[in-house]
């Protein structure tokens, strides 16, 4: 298991997630090792609080999503109050418009870029978790596995948009249907996930990449992410458009002003995510 860095200060107290913030990274870490990371009715309300707090910190440029122990996230925990088996079953739509739904949207339109650092394994809506984040570092020995099959389910936290956008139907489809384990490096070949590293070298390379993400323009990054994903809906005209209005918003923010005197200046540009 990858463990953190020590130069971070602890934001909020929770029971089930650790939420630390250090020079504009806040590093998020799911926090039932004994259970492989699993979710919970409270890891969500936890996880919803967090983000919220994301949301309104501006001093926060980027956020990096992880789990404790030997494994990233194995999912629902079957074993939580709210899928207990008793005279009736479930009802997991239910758990899935109140719990799944919600998470997925905060982060995909959270206000800074996201990065999930995985290793183990990454099952379920655990995986559907990381692929919600911009960008996926797996460590080699990482796995992603759609078990929804396993008991009668279909992938949900958003997987069925998720997976065929990343590596087509053909291959999403086969990954939902025979819930087959996907390694890390194959899971890369296959345009699934941004970059595998070596298991030690994890922690170092996502640490890396969250600083580059940082301290750049923030806004920039995040409308990125909005153009792209509105694209598969998009006549070209309608994209053109949303580019254009895209364009105006960030051709007015100081971190284009301070894009460009740096450019002529010949000097690193200082950007604030304003």
């Amino acid at each position: 298991m990858p463990q953190p860095s020590n130069d971070k200060n602890q934001v909020k107290n929770y029971q089930n997630i650790l939420f630390e913030v250090a020079d504009g990274v806040a590093r998020l870490t799911l926090n039932r090792p004994d259970k492989l990371n699993s979710f919970t009715g409270t890891m969500h309300f936890e996880l919803r609080d967090a983000l919220d707090s994301i949301q309104s910190d501006k001093s926060i440029r980027v956020l990096v999503i992880t789990g404790a122990g030997r494994a990233f996230c194995a999912g629902q925990d079957l074993a939580d109050p709210d899928m207990a088996m008793g005279t009736t079953a479930p009802d997991i739509g239910n758990v899935v418009e109140q719990n799944y739904k919600p998470l997925i949207l905060r982060l995909q339109n959270l206000r800074v870029p996201t990065v999930a650092m995985v290793h183990g394994v990454a099952a379920g809506a655990g995986a559907s978790l990381a692929l919600a984040c911009d960008l996926v570092i797996a460590g080699k020995s990482a796995s992603f596995l759609q078990a929804f099959s396993k008991i009668g389910l279909i992938p949900d936290t958003g997987g069925t948009w998720f997976l065929p956008q990343r590596v087509g139907m053909a291959r999403a489809m086969g990954l939902a249907l025979l819930a087959d384990k996907l390694p890390a490096e194959k899971a890369f070949d296959w345009g699934l996930i941004w970059q595998v590293t070596e298991d030690a070298e994890l922690v170092t390379t996502v640490n890396k990449l969250a600083a580059q993400l940082a301290g750049m323009p923030t806004k920039a990054l995040v409308r990125t992410r909005a153009a792209m994903h509105a694209a598969p809906n998009h006549t070209l005209e309608q994209q053109l458009t949303m580019e254009g209005g895209f364009m105006r918003e960030l051709g007015w923010s100081p971190d284009f002003a301070e894009g460009v005197a740096a450019f002529m200046e010949k000097r690193a540009p200082r950007f604030t995510g304003e």
